[in-house]
């Protein structure tokens, strides 16, 4: 961490001193809590209450302003209402404060004016070398520094417990929630931030900083949107590289619209796919449920990134693995029979288990001596990454018998999750102490175990780049007209990138057209018009010269009076490919999550099945690869059942050389597409019938 951000992260969770700007003295109101809490806890720094009515607040001196404050208050805690904020920033800038977190709302979640008032705090605050955390924030804290700057009714409820869990929330009555959530789990935290608004200081940002705590082992992310996600991807990348884990929940899985785009892939593509593969691609592990974010994070402490999705499972009822199996089935997670040197290995010691995948223990023909010995070999062996094990009734009843059935198979070289499918409250709380991965449902459980076996190391985006090998790309786009480039404009660009053209010609009237051998497909050019087959605008399979000239001469009629403010460059007139399969290439600049590159089934199929794969752009070959194989109707390429192989390779090579749209010297490309991509047989390439690319 640089000196900088080291002063940053002092002065935001261990400052000399903190101004509680509107305190008050009355303990019914809010403005309250935050003094009283840092009394309880034992702050060692300063604290000066701020209240120009106040000379003493809780037996401390107040003062009215401050700039009255004194020396050493790196930190301030804005509690005034809006219109007031602007004056105590300037007052925090003039003393030379370093972080103001604002309690208040009434900014830009409020509407044009509560943003332009916000906008005006941080243009202050820049010119005046001040942080801001918030507005509409309920405030953090930093447990081992005993610093409580927050509002929170519920962890004022709470005792202070220290730990190992950082967590960063967009939302702060959120904050509280997983703080009781997690003290009723007996996990404790280092340090937790509410955002609010993120005016200045973001997620991710925030993440950095926890990240490079030695007192955090794992960051918990509470997300409803992305706003620095270059800054959460870099602190996903540190995490990693230090051995620590950040594991996000995010709201808005069933996104009801996202922009409106003018390509197949921004209808295809909706929010939850982008977030998923961001996190996918950096590195941080990503729940369903909010219990899971609290029980994830033992599953998963001291462990890497998972080989595979193999998963192995014992379980002394049927009925309550099943539970946790099938989900973890239907999220294709593979579940893995004990191998046959494990099975001979417990077949001396008189315990016999089948080639089944669930290796079944009923609890009433087995001590727990026979449960832990299985339970030992699963863990130790190397053909699974992790490993469920389900408790029956005895969990009920006996904390101690449960707990003996798991702890000789500890510690685990891989991930262990106990499910206890009765009600067994004790029996939890008592492996919640002992540092045992226990789950309260089978959702949980499963979404926890699919989590891991899903974690993958962050990918390395250069990964693969040649020096130089888009430059005539970039030449040639610069060199386009301004705005939204027509077909032939579009896919001159995408050949610059290694893409095969249509070999197609423009004409501006039917006296232009040539002899063509073979049918041609024919379509009016307009960066105006877009899905021209909706708009009857393409004809296929046209042959002869007299057919090509009317069809051209039908064509730019019913374009011009369809579409009267279209620009239109003409008619395209291109050979007839065919080919094994088609699909669609498709690139986004997204505004959360930065340029993506999509692998889909193209043509009319674009948007009437939803198949694709999604990657953050650029991808390598090995990337472009396994999009290829995410998508099955692609298996029919691929020597399936003996029909004819497809170019899948020139496949993945056109997928890589899209994808470096990403690359263009300052990202010039707003969207772009190829729909479709049409796949010759094996060794014959694949050709980029239509294109599309809209500059930023």
């Amino acid at each position: 961490m640089s000196s900088l951000s080291q002063g940053l992260s002092q002065a935001l969770f261990a400052p000399r001193g903190v101004a509680l700007i509107g305190a008050s003295a009355d303990p019914a109101k809010n403005n309250s809590r935050a003094q009283r809490l840092l009394q309880r806890e034992g702050f060692a720094g300063r604290i000066v209450p701020v209240n120009p009515g106040r000379r003493e607040i809780m037996g401390l001196p107040a003062v009215a302003d401050i700039r009255d404050a004194g020396d050493n208050i790196d930190h301030a805690f804005l509690m005034v209402p809006a219109p007031a904020i602007l004056a105590a920033v300037e007052g925090c800038c003039e003393i030379g404060v370093k972080v103001a977190t604002i309690f208040s709302a009434g900014f830009a979640e409020s509407g044009e004016e509560g943003a332009a008032l916000q906008r005006r705090i941080v243009e202050t605050a820049r010119a005046g070398g001040l942080r801001l955390v918030g507005p509409n924030c309920l405030g953090l804290l930093s447990v081992p520094d005993r610093l409580a700057l927050t509002l929170n009714v519920a962890i004022e409820a709470e005792e202070l417990r220290p730990g190992w869990l950082g967590m960063v929330s967009q939302s702060g009555s959120m904050m509280g929630a997983l703080f009781s959530r997690c003290a009723a789990r007996g996990l404790g935290f280092s340090r937790m931030v509410s955002v609010g608004n993120e005016c200045d200081l973001g997620v991710g940002e925030i993440a950095e900083m926890m990240v490079e705590d030695p007192e955090t082992r794992i960051v918990l992310l509470f997300l409803e949107t992305f706003r620095d996600a270059d800054r959460l991807a870099a602190a996903a990348r540190r995490a990693h590289a230090l051995g620590k884990s950040i594991i996000a929940y995010k709201l808005g899985r069933s996104e009801l619209g996202r922009r409106l785009a003018l390509s197949h892939t921004g209808a295809m593509v909706g929010g939850d796919e982008l977030a998923a593969t961001f996190f996918r691609d950096h590195g941080i592990l990503r729940v369903e449920t909010l219990e899971a974010l609290v029980e994830l994070p033992r599953l998963i402490l001291g462990h890497s990134p998972p080989r595979g999705r193999r998963l192995s499972a014992l379980t002394a009822t049927g009925g309550g693995a099943a539970m946790v199996i099938d989900r973890l089935g239907l999220m294709g997670d593979e579940l893995l029979p004990p191998p046959e040197d494990m099975r001979a290995r417990l077949a001396a010691q008189t315990i016999e288990v089948t080639d089944a995948p669930l290796i079944d223990l009923p609890m009433g023909m087995s001590g727990p001596e026979r449960f832990s010995l299985v339970l030992r070999e699963l863990v130790a062996s190397d053909h699974s990454d992790a490993v469920v094990a389900v408790l029956g009734s005895g969990a009920r009843v006996s904390a101690d018998r449960s707990i003996a059935h798991i702890a000789p198979a500890l510690p685990s070289p891989r991930p262990l999750a106990v499910f206890a499918a009765p009600q067994a409250d004790d029996t939890l709380r008592r492996m919640d102490e002992a540092g045992i991965a226990a789950f309260r449902t089978p959702e949980s459980c499963a979404d926890a175990v699919h989590a891991y076996l899903n974690w993958r190391a962050p990918r390395d985006l250069w990964a693969g780049l040649v020096a130089g090998e888009t430059e005539a790309a970039a030449r040639r786009l610069a060199a386009s007209p301004r705005g939204a480039l027509n077909e032939m404009q579009a896919c001159a660009v995408f050949a610059e990138l290694g893409i095969e053209p249509p070999g197609a010609v423009v004409v501006a009237s039917p006296e232009e057209v040539d002899e063509f051998a073979g049918p041609v497909a024919v379509k009016v050019v307009s960066a105006d018009i877009l899905h021209k087959t909706d708009a009857g605008l393409v004809r296929l399979n046209v042959e002869g010269r007299a057919a090509i000239r009317a069809t051209v001469t039908e064509l730019l009629d019913k374009a011009r009076a369809a579409f009267p403010q279209a620009r239109i460059d003409g008619v395209l007139v291109a050979p007839m490919h065919r080919g094994l399969q088609e699909v669609i290439l498709g690139y986004r600049e997204d505004a959360e999550v930065g340029p993506i590159v999509l692998l889909g089934m193209g043509g009319v199929m674009a948007e009437l099945k939803r198949s694709f794969a999604v990657r953050l752009a650029p991808v390598d070959l090995g990337e472009a690869r396994a999009m290829i194989a995410e998508l099955p109707e692609l298996q029919l390429i691929q020597g399936f059942r003996g029909l004819p192989r497809g170019d899948v390779e020139a496949l993945a090579q056109a997928i890589r050389a899209f994808s470096l749209l990403a690359t263009l010297p300052g990202r010039p490309v707003a969207e772009a597409e190829i729909n479709p991509l049409i796949i010759r047989a094996e060794g014959q390439g694949a050709v980029a019938v239509d294109g599309l690319l809209v500059p930023r």
